[in-house]
């Protein structure tokens, strides 16, 4: 396949997998030699094994971080650190986007940034919503289950005076703004 051949096909799209790739199997290695070969010319962008992204110049979409770290790695929603951010629950920004999955914990980096994603058992793999709009939406957890993600994974750093801690190490801010019942609820999916 020629390059403009492959990239008129794939501009509509944020992000390129290989599995959508309409290829005879006698022809599979041949195609993967050639998105190596894009790979190594700059054409495109590996973002991992068998997800790509055209160049910037290439590309109409840009992808948002959001559905790059829930299609990295999935199942996957963001939460954590980078959702907390997002909600004003702590002052920090943070380059790492941060997430929650059922698979073993994992990293990415590639051009679009650093996707970390942290183990929870399948039970508590709940309390996120669809975020962003048309066809390119993600999964980030809400408010309160990313503030209780946050807390069981960081569990053994709040053995005494989980308060303090909060307020003055992690600078958490607008907790009165969560909603207790939920927070309760999520609590006991761990």
């Amino acid at each position: 396949m020629k390059f403009n051949d492959f990239k008129s096909q794939h501009q509509k799209y944020p992000l390129i997998f290989s599995r959508d790739i309409q290829v005879k199997k006698e022809d599979l290695q041949k195609e993967r030699n050639q998105l190596n070969r894009w790979v190594n010319n700059g054409l495109i962008i590996r973002l991992k094994r068998g997800v790509y992204s055209l160049n910037k110049q290439d590309r109409r979409i840009v992808p948002d971080a959001g559905y790059i770290a829930n299609h990295l790695y999935e199942p996957s929603y963001i939460s954590l650190e980078y959702a907390l951010t997002f909600y004003g629950l702590i002052p920090e920004e943070t380059k790492d986007v941060t997430s929650i999955s059922t698979r073993k914990t994992m990293s990415f980096e590639n051009e679009f940034g650093n996707f970390i994603y942290q183990h929870i058992k399948p039970s508590a793999f709940r309390g996120f919503k669809k975020m962003g709009s048309g066809a390119f939406n993600f999964f980030m957890a809400e408010a309160e289950k990313a503030l209780v993600d946050f807390l069981y994974l960081h569990l053994a750093e709040f053995s005494k005076d989980i308060k303090n801690r909060l307020e003055n190490f992690y600078r958490f801010q607008n907790l009165d703004e969560l909603n207790q019942e939920k927070l309760m609820k999520y609590g006991l999916l761990f």
